[in-house]
């Protein structure tokens, strides 16, 4: 494979980080799809680690999480191989700075969700006030994770009436109730909106994630990945509207706003920290 270019990757990047599918990045850019791959591969790569070694020690004080249905190969009814099926993405945003703190990639079960919860508790450097949905695993995990001596925690438990029309029509939100479970979490600010929304930001911005179409992954690793390159952009190159009114017209992004950056990243320059010569100075 002839050798691309900072800009040549960068256009790549851009197609998958903006909704694009594989073929169609290779349509747009004028390269075959293995070349796509190769390029999308080693910065998927690069996008968990660095992030799982740098997002320590943050300062959120309010932390919401929720979970996001999507599956590989195919839905968990029609699976026919071993690795195909359902999968859920958990996630981890600080409501003040909208940074994405941590995620996992998995199935829905109590071992994933003791696994996401103990990450998350490693990279906080004070007590926060988490609000869950209503799943039963969290109260466990959280009090195994955190004690009671290193948060507030609630759950709001969403109550649902079953669709009126079709097999697609999804279930009717009719009310919620906050559940307080631990310490003394403050009733106002017991909220998954933040999460939520980052939830239908995935659903829109990554095309494995789009319903109803074929444009699913097939391997759970590239899933994974795909995720992390996702939280990447989001954390580092796209400033958050919230925060730009906040910060009175300055571009700011979740990362700047956690002091994680002092300036909106481009993608050329998330490439270039992949140079091996660049993180020896």
């Amino acid at each position: 494979m002839n050798t691309l270019s900072i800009e040549q990757k960068a256009a790549v990047v851009r197609g998958l980080v903006e909704g694009a599918s594989i073929r169609a990045i290779a349509r747009m850019t004028g390269r075959d799809k293995e070349t796509v791959m190769k390029v999308l591969c080693d910065v998927w790569e690069f996008a968990s680690i660095y992030q799982h070694n740098m997002l320590r020690a943050l300062p959120c004080k309010r932390v919401e999480i929720d979970e996001i249905w999507s599956f590989v190969g195919g839905k968990q009814r029609r699976a026919k191989l071993a690795g195909q099926g359902d999968l859920w993405t958990y996630t981890a945003i600080c409501a003040d700075s909208k940074l994405a703190i941590t995620w996992l990639v998995g199935p829905r079960s109590y071992e994933s969700t003791n696994q996401f919860v103990g990450d998350l508790s490693t990279r906080l450097a004070q007590r926060v006030q988490l609000t869950t949905d209503g799943l039963s695993w969290y109260p466990v995990a959280i009090e195994n994770a955190f004690g009671w001596a290193r948060c507030d925690y609630a759950q709001l438990v969403k109550k649902y009436a079953a669709a009126e029309t079709g097999r697609y029509s999804p279930p009717v939100c009719v009310g919620a109730e906050k559940v307080p479970v631990m310490g003394n979490p403050d009733p106002s600010k017991i909220s998954t909106s933040y999460v939520e929304r980052q939830n239908l930001n995935m659903r829109m911005q990554m095309r494995r994630f789009t319903r109803l179409t074929n444009g699913f992954s097939r391997k759970a690793e590239n899933h994974a990945h795909a995720v992390s390159l996702h939280f990447m952009a989001y954390n580092y190159c796209r400033p958050h509207g919230t925060l730009t009114k906040t910060f009175k017209g300055r571009k700011v992004t979740p990362a700047m706003a956690c002091e994680l950056a002092d300036h909106v990243w481009t993608i050329e320059e998330v490439l270039e920290l992949m140079n091996p010569q660049r993180l020896l100075h």
